[in-house]
C-alpha cells in the first residue's frame, strides 16, 4: 500500500494591512483561536499562534494535502471575514497581501514555539519591521522592502 508521509513545520508571519494596530489585547486570543481552527480544518495542525497589535506569527505542521500558499490564504481570508463580523469598527480590517514563511527543523521547534508565544514581551523593544528584517537576514532571504510593507 503506498503512503505519503510528511512532517514539515512552518513559521509564517504576516501583518495587518498598512500595519494598523487592529489586533488589540481583547481580540487577539479570539482571533488566534479562530486561526487555529482554520489551520486544523486544512489539516495543518497548529503548534502555536502569537503576535501583537499589527501582526501574527503562526507555527504549524503543514498538511501533506495542501500547499503552503493555499493554507495561508485560507487562514487570512477566514480570519478576516470572522473579525469583520465581530464589531462594526472592524469592517475595514485586512491583512497585508504577502507573508513570510520559514521552515522549522524539528530540533528547533521548541525554540520557535517559545519565540512565537512571547511576542508581546519581544515587541516591547523591537518593531515588527525590525523583527521581520532580522528574520529575513537569519534565513538569508532576499526581499524588496517596497513590496513587503503593504
Amino acid at each position: 500500500m503506498p503512503q505519503s508521509l510528511a512532517r514539515i513545520y512552518v513559521h509564517v508571519v504576516f501583518g495587518t494591512k498598512h500595519r494598523i494596530p487592529w489586533l488589540v489585547d481583547k481580540i487577539r486570543p479570539e482571533i488566534f483561536t479562530f486561526m487555529a481552527g482554520s489551520l486544523n480544518q486544512m489539516g495543518s495542525n497548529p503548534v502555536c499562534i502569537g503576535g501583537v497589535s499589527d501582526h501574527a506569527h503562526l507555527l504549524f505542521r503543514l498538511s501533506k494535502s495542501h500547499s503552503l500558499s493555499r493554507v495561508v490564504e485560507r487562514v487570512k481570508t477566514d480570519s478576516s471575514i470572522w473579525l469583520k463580523t465581530q464589531r462594526e469598527d472592524f469592517l475595514d480590517f485586512g491583512w497585508q497581501n504577502g507573508y513570510g514563511a520559514f521552515s522549522v527543523d524539528q530540533s528547533n521547534l521548541e525554540a520557535v514555539r517559545k519565540y512565537v508565544s512571547n511576542q508581546k514581551q519581544h515587541h516591547q523593544h523591537l518593531s515588527f519591521k525590525d523583527e521581520a528584517k532580522r528574520i529575513f537576514i537569519a534565513h538569508k532571504l532576499e526581499y524588496d522592502e517596497k513590496y513587503f510593507w503593504d
